[in-house]
Parts: structure tokens; sequence; C-alpha cells
């Protein structure tokens, strides 16, 4: 994402999206009530007669539209925003619908930009100068080619081992591999860093394989043990928040840090308050360091009030992903939980 223009008076904020994670960093950040400007089409309606009108062709125009919804297609790579046209050369007051991509520019308008909201722009301009992870998870009867975005870690390919039993064609390793390093190259474009993971020794092996066939993309690849393999060996890896800095530094890593540092914290009685209720009484009571709240919790209007004064209170609001593990954990126990400076009652 790139910040193209800011207009502290007007309250408006215009972006280049850049990404599909760009689109993510949006969907959390458009709210309901917000004004959005943006390049779209819209029909005219071209009068034929006294009784009926025809449809005219779709113009491009600049509209800006009051949203009332905000959608995210990830399958689509489309963020989708509903609203009453209140800027534009014609209908002004009917509905319509913003689709944006990658490449479009868009103006957001708020009353008040709120410090989450800036520090969400921040983060999306900082992440898009970091090329995203390759994961492979390995082991002998299977290989998970996954990418790992801002929103989550999405899995990309399944290549099946040669010894998959009757129901499978046999094929020998050299083909397995070959076939798994093809896929990691569709995705390691860019220099992103390339992560080997798995139980056994296959990541060894793929190693082995990917340094004949592509030398430079293998040559600084990260090998870890885990106990599974799959999507599950590299949620185990997130979880233990092992690895190298690449690791550490990426926004899924540390949101899940975070994440099982509170269940960490539930499990020993330590100072963590989680559920609406309890990170309430926290926040009232001047505890909470650090405040989590999962996106889907903030689009449905919970937690702002807290958010504010938590970083008034000099702490830290991180918002959570849905979309990977840590963020399935945090709605479990409530959608909200904070890591407190000291334990209340």
């Amino acid at each position: 994402m790139r910040v193209l223009h800011q207009d502290r008076r007007t309250g408006e904020i215009k972006v280049q999206i850049d990404s599909l994670d760009d689109l993510w960093h949006l969907y959390n950040l458009i709210d309901k009530g917000d004004m959005v400007r943006a390049v779209t089409y819209r029909r005219d309606e071209v009068k034929a007669d006294k009784i009926r009108s025809e449809r005219g062709d779709k113009k491009r125009m600049t509209l800006g539209i009051r949203v009332e919804k905000v959608e995210f297609h990830e399958s689509e790579a489309r963020l989708r925003v509903l609203g009453v046209i209140e800027e534009g050369p014609q209908d002004l007051g009917a509905y319509h619908t913003l689709n944006l991509e990658e490449g479009d520019p868009i103006t957001i308008i708020k009353v008040e930009w709120k410090e989450y909201h800036l520090g969400r722009i921040m983060r999306a301009v900082e992440d898009s100068r970091s090329p995203r992870i390759v994961f492979a998870s390995v082991d002998y009867d299977e290989a998970v080619v996954a990418v790992m975005r801002q929103f989550g870690i999405k899995e990309v390919a399944h290549i099946y081992g040669p010894s998959q039993g009757k129901m499978f064609e046999q094929r020998e390793d050299s083909d397995f591999y070959r076939e798994t390093v093809a896929k990691i190259k569709q995705e390691a474009a860019g220099g992103a860093p390339l992560v080997l993971l798995g139980p056994g020794f296959a990541k060894e092996e793929l190693l082995a394989e990917g340094k004949t066939i592509e030398p430079e993309l293998f040559k600084h690849a990260l090998l870890y043990h885990t106990g599974q393999s799959g999507m599950a060996g590299i949620n185990e890896l997130m979880k233990k928040g092992i690895g190298a800095n690449v690791l550490k530094n990426s926004r899924v890593a540390h949101e899940t840090k975070l994440v099982e540092d509170v269940l960490t914290a539930i499990s020993t009685d330590g100072p963590v308050a989680y559920g609406p209720e309890q990170v309430h009484l926290a926040v009232q009571s001047g505890a909470v360091e650090t405040l989590l709240v999962l996106d889907t919790y903030i689009r449905k209007g919970g937690m702002e009030k807290e958010m504010s004064a938590v970083e008034k209170g000099k702490g830290a609001v991180v918002v959570v992903s849905s979309s990977h593990e840590a963020g399935h954990k945090l709605e479990a126990i409530g959608g909200a939980a904070a890591l407190l400076r000291f334990k209340f009652s």
C-alpha cells in the first residue's frame, strides 16, 4: 500500500492498492458511515420515450459513497464497498457498489481517524516492503505449499507422494520433489523467504533436489523440524514462534505469539483478562498493557471505546485476523483479550 495524499483538515487519506494484502487491510479500515471515493463504472439511463427507458452504456466516473457494507472476496482478489452515492455526476441518493482491486486508488474520509486506523495504514505500508513467506510442509506421502499473507496463511498447492496406496498412481520420489519445487517456484517470486518443514527427512531431500534444480531459490531456504506435516505443521511452527527473524517479524507470527501468551496466562492464572466483560473491567481499571481484538468483532461495533481508552493510556492495541489459527483461538475465548500490567479483582 502507498499513501498518495493526506489532508487532516478534511479527514481524507488517499491510498494506492498494490496487493491482495492491501484489500484485507482496507476491509478492516473502512467502517460503516465512512465516505469512500473511487473510480467506478455506472450505467446511464437513456430515455427512449415517455413510458420506458433503455439501459445506456456504462460510463467511467468518480463516485463518493456513504459506506453501509464492506465485503472482502479473497478468491476474487476484490473488495466490495456498498453504499449510497453522495458525490458524483449522477444518481445521487442511489445505491452503488465499488469493486476495488489491485492497482486501484481509493480515498477514505472519516469523521475521526483513530490511532488504530492510522496504525493499520502504517503497518500496511511497512508490510508492502517485506516479501511474503513461502512454506513447504513435507512428508514422504505429501507436500503442502502455503503462502503467508498479512491476513493469514493460505494453502496454494497439495502434492501427493509416491506411495499413497492402490488408489493413487505410483510415482517416483524424484517426480514428487520436482513437482513440489515447481509449485514453490510459482509462489516464491521477488526473493520471498522459503521455509521447509516437516516431521521426517523428506524436507532435507526436497532441499537437496531444490538446490539441484533451482539453486538460487533454495540456497537460503530455512529448515525446521515439526511433529506434523501439512497445514498442521505450519501452524505448529507458528505457534512455537521458533525460527529466523523473517518469521518473528511477520504479522501473523506476532499475532500468534500474543494469543499464545494470553492462553498461557489463562492456564497459569496470570495477569490476563478475556471475553468482553472481563476486558471492559480491565480497561476501566487501567490494567491493560496489550489489548487483542478480533477483526470481525470490531466490524460488529465492539471494543471501540476500550481500544481508544487503551491507546490513551499508552497501551498497545492489536487487531487479530480471523483468517488464521490464532484468530480462531481468540474467537473461542470471546473475541477479545488483554495482557495486563497487574492483576485486578
